[in-house]
């Protein structure tokens, strides 16, 4: 079974119901997600030995957190319990023209204050397979940083393979360094990247060639940007970009392309027409590429199974992907007609 690890932190989600404003109604939906966390999930159900590594307080909030992880078979012998709090996220979801909002109460959790020393790297990377994190978590804090590049090293010399989902989020980015200057140095280690357009000019600096506005959604847009990608970061074998045409909070287009050993390449597109849940989509890619470049060994495959994934996981509520294998090829194989199952 192959073991990948994942770093960063999970958070209490709080969710105004449906498409309620929040606070609209004295109610609020709680459940558990996060990046890292979310992959972590992923891979668990579609197999793998998934071991999440992070920070979490000892305290029933934390330990709900860490209930939800192992009922899907996320290995999380790894989490330090310490600290005083959870970090939270509150959500509201939009509608046709009204789009979601996200809030954070995240400062002083206890993964924002992760730092160098905090984890057995050499012992945690043991017959590890794949280590990925996302952009959130050096931009939680200068040590929380600083433990990414110390993880990161430590991968590096065990012969473990890295990716790194930028995931650039402006409202994180507080404590007083652009976020350029973190992650490049992080991105010049790593062998996958993945990414959106934008994640990539405000999260390492590089420009786009088009105005990406106008060209959303043209695959010939990205391959400069990916190029350039890789010509400044030589180490990456992979940079996944994926495309969202945003249509309205309810219908959005979603593909994406992958410049690798195999040239560049541009996934089949789904047309979501009805999203339930988007927040964790790009998560749901990020494992699915890890699945798959692991399973298959084959960039095309590995893509086609990413972006399938991630086009189920608008159908789930919640962060987390709930799709097992055989549902993600079914897909893939063409059978996106949603007939019941007998």
């Amino acid at each position: 079974m192959r073991k990948i690890v994942t770093f960063g932190e999970i958070m209490l989600r709080l969710k105004a119901p449906g498409h309620e404003r929040l606070f609209q109604s004295s109610l609020l939906e709680a459940q558990f997600g996060g990046g890292e966390a979310n992959v972590a999930t992923s891979l668990a159900l579609l197999g793998m030995h998934a071991v999440f590594v992070s920070a979490l307080a000892a305290d029933p909030i934390g330990q709900g957190a860490l209930r939800t992880l192992r009922g899907y078979g996320v290995d999380v012998s790894q989490v330090r319990r310490t600290g005083d709090r959870i970090g939270i996220y509150f959500l509201e979801t939009g509608a046709d023209q009204r789009p979601s909002q996200v809030v954070y109460d995240r400062a002083a959790s206890a993964a924002s204050l992760m730092r160098p020393g905090d984890f057995p790297w050499a012992e945690i990377f043991q017959g590890a397979d794949w280590f990925h994190f996302t952009g959130i978590t050096p931009a939680l804090s200068r040590t929380s940083a600083d433990a990414c590049l110390e993880a990161i090293r430590a991968a590096r010399a065990a012969g473990v393979r890295v990716s790194i989902d930028l995931n650039y989020r402006k409202k994180l980015w507080g404590y007083g360094v652009p976020a350029p200057e973190v992650m490049r140095p992080l991105v010049a280690l790593a062998d996958v990247l993945i990414a959106n357009e934008e994640d990539i000019q405000l999260g390492l600096g590089i420009a786009a060639d088009a105005d990406p506005a106008a060209n959303r959604l043209a695959p010939e847009a990205y391959q400069a940007l990916a190029a350039r990608t890789k010509a400044e970061f030589p180490n990456l074998g992979v940079v996944a970009i994926t495309l969202r045409e945003s249509l309205s909070a309810d219908r959005n287009g979603w593909s994406a392309v992958l410049d690798g050993s195999q040239g560049f390449l541009h996934s089949r597109r789904y047309s979501l027409e009805n999203i339930v849940d988007r927040v964790g989509g790009g998560d749901s890619f990020g494992a699915g590429l890890i699945f798959g470049l692991l399973e298959y060994g084959d960039e095309v495959r590995a893509l086609e199974f990413a972006v399938a994934a991630s086009a189920l996981k608008h159908s789930i509520p919640g962060d987390l992907n709930l799709s097992t294998r055989e549902e993600v090829e079914r897909l893939v194989a063409g059978d996106g007609t949603g007939r019941v199952l007998r």
